[in-house]
C-alpha cells in the first residue's frame, strides 16, 4: 500500500514539507509506502473548464506543462492521498486549489473511495479555514476523510520551525497511524473493499 503526499508549498524544505515528512515517516513505520511530490515554484494552471479531459476521455488534464499530470500518473499506483499547504491569507495556496480542481475533474476515478487528508501549516492564524477548504473537495469525491487527534495543523514561520511544534508533530503521527489503520482495513482481504454507490442523480435548482 502506498500514500501519495503533495507539498503544495513553494519551499522544498519548508514547514509544509516538515509536517508531511513526519506523516510519511510514521506511515513507513506502519508498513505503508509514502511518496512526497513537491509542487515547488513553477506555475500551476487553473482549470479553465474546457472539458477536453472528459470529452476526449483522456483520464488526465489536456494541459501537460505543470505538475498535475505527474500527480495523476502517481495516483494510479497509490491507495490514499494527502495534500499539504501553507496558509496564505486564510486560504490554501493558489497552486493547491488549482491542482485539486484539475486532479478531481480530469481523473476523479483514480481518487474515488481512496482515503484522503489535508494538512495546513501557518505562522499564526487562518489554518482552520484553509484546512476546511481543502477537505471540501474530498467529500465530493467519496473519499473517506482521515482524522487525527486535532485538526491537521502545524505552526512555524522559518523553515523547519514546525518540527518544534510538538503537538503539531504528534498530530501528524496520529494522522499517519489512522491512515495506516484504515488502509489495512480496506485491504484486509487483498483487493480493496469499497461500499457500493448509487448512480448519481444530479438535480439543478433552476429548471
Amino acid at each position: 500500500m502506498r500514500v501519495l503526499l503533495v507539498n503544495a508549498g513553494p519551499h522544498k524544505q519548508g514547514n509544509t514539507f516538515t509536517a508531511l515528512s513526519e506523516v510519511a515517516k510514521q506511515l513507513e513505520k506502519n508498513g505503508i509506502e509514502a511518496d512526497i511530490v513537491q509542487v515547488g515554484v513553477k506555475p500551476v494552471r487553473s482549470c479553465i473548464a474546457c472539458g477536453q479531459c472528459r470529452a476526449k476521455g483522456l483520464g488526465h488534464c489536456v494541459f501537460d506543462d505543470d505538475v498535475c499530470n505527474l500527480v495523476i500518473e502517481k495516483m494510479a499506483n497509490c491507495d490514499a492521498f494527502i495534500i499539504g499547504s501553507p496558509v496564505y491569507y486564510g486560504q490554501p495556496t493558489g497552486a493547491a486549489l488549482s491542482l485539486m480542481h484539475r486532479l478531481f475533474f480530469s481523473a476523479g476515478s483514480l481518487f474515488q473511495n481512496k482515503p484522503a487528508a489535508a494538512v495546513a501549516v501557518c505562522r499564526r492564524g487562518g489554518a482552520t479555514a484553509a484546512f476546511q477548504t481543502m477537505n471540501m473537495a474530498f467529500q465530493m469525491m467519496n473519499m473517506p476523510v482521515v482524522t487525527s487527534q486535532y485538526w491537521n495543523i502545524a505552526y512555524g514561520r522559518e523553515p523547519g520551525q514546525a518540527a518544534l511544534d510538538t503537538e503539531g508533530m504528534q498530530t501528524m503521527r496520529t494522522l499517519a497511524n489512522n491512515m495506516a489503520f484504515l488502509l489495512k482495513k480496506i485491504h484486509a482481504e487483498g483487493m480493496p473493499q469499497y461500499p457500493e454507490r448509487e448512480d448519481w442523480q444530479p438535480m439543478n435548482f433552476i429548471r
